[in-house]
């Protein structure tokens, strides 16, 4: 994880990745098992270490048809969340340790994209967390 100054100074102890993406269709009735799936292969495949998982469908009785999922990992979350009647997915990634939250936002990305090539991000964006001057320890 990069200590970089956010050129006021202050150094992150953190980064928070997070896109918006359209054309999400779904590619089984249990996308949000397959979502939740990937989320977790993500995360095995980067430094973090999984500490638990969850996904909730939503079937449109109650809240739009989609799902909320998160993967919360020693460095913070993964989530995704989707409004599936209307082909848009929001995904995320927060760390504050020596993982990189795109490494694991890239895999996931490669993954959904490999069966849902008609998804497309349209938003992306990297956010510095837990700013601090030189006083705090980082590792």
């Amino acid at each position: 994880m990069s200590s970089a100054s956010d050129g006021k100074g202050l150094i992150p102890r953190g980064f928070h990745v997070h896109l918006d993406c359209v054309g999400y269709m779904p590619p089984a009735t249990d996308d949000h098992s397959w979502i939740l799936e990937l989320m977790r292969e993500a995360v095995r495949n980067s430094h973090a270490r999984e500490v638990h998982a969850h996904v909730v469908p939503f079937d449109g009785s109650v809240s739009p048809p989609g799902f909320a999922a998160v993967v919360l990992i020693d460095e913070s979350h993964v989530t995704a969340h989707c409004y599936s009647d209307r082909g848009l997915l929001a995904i995320d990634a927060f760390t504050c340790g020596m993982t990189e939250p795109e490494a694991i936002i890239d895999h996931l990305l490669q993954s959904i994209t490999k069966e849902i090539p008609t998804l497309q991000v349209v938003n992306r964006n990297r956010t510095a967390r837990f700013l601090h001057d030189n006083g705090i320890e980082s590792p």
